[in-house]
């Protein structure tokens, strides 16, 4: 049974940081794709960020770059999401992903993730 469990999320002004954790069990994630992705009221899921197994490749949304960056700690069979120059627009709630099986490559697509997190909600007030 493969468990995501997201962390870190809660209210910060424009301009703050935060960190957000996905914290597995049932599963080695430095053998598998991680994706997080937001969704807010009213909108689709977005593709934030991913990470291929073994931290080969990062990939992050194109309006986000600069300001997000993904990492793992294999030790602590977490993945990490560091959000910096937080927007109001940036306001979701976030979810982290596991793909299927293990890739060297990314997902971009929210259908291409067998595993998901119950989501931290993440608002930056202006």
């Amino acid at each position: 049974q493969v468990q995501l469990v997201e962390s870190g999320g809660g209210l910060v002004q424009a301009g703050g940081s935060l960190r957000l954790s996905c914290q597995a069990s049932g599963r080695t994630l430095s053998n598998y794709v991680v994706g997080w992705f937001r969704q807010a009221p009213g909108n689709e899921r977005e593709f934030v960020a991913g990470i291929s197994r073994t931290s080969l490749t990062k990939r992050y949304a194109d309006s986000l770059k600069g300001r997000f960056t993904i990492s793992r700690d294999n030790a602590k069979n977490t993945v990490y999401l560091q959000m910096n120059s937080l927007k109001p627009e940036d306001t979701a709630a976030y979810y982290c992903a596991v793909g299927p099986t293990p890739t060297d490559g990314i997902y971009w697509r929210d259908d291409d993730y067998d595993y998901w997190g119950q989501g931290t909600q993440v608002t930056v007030s202006s």
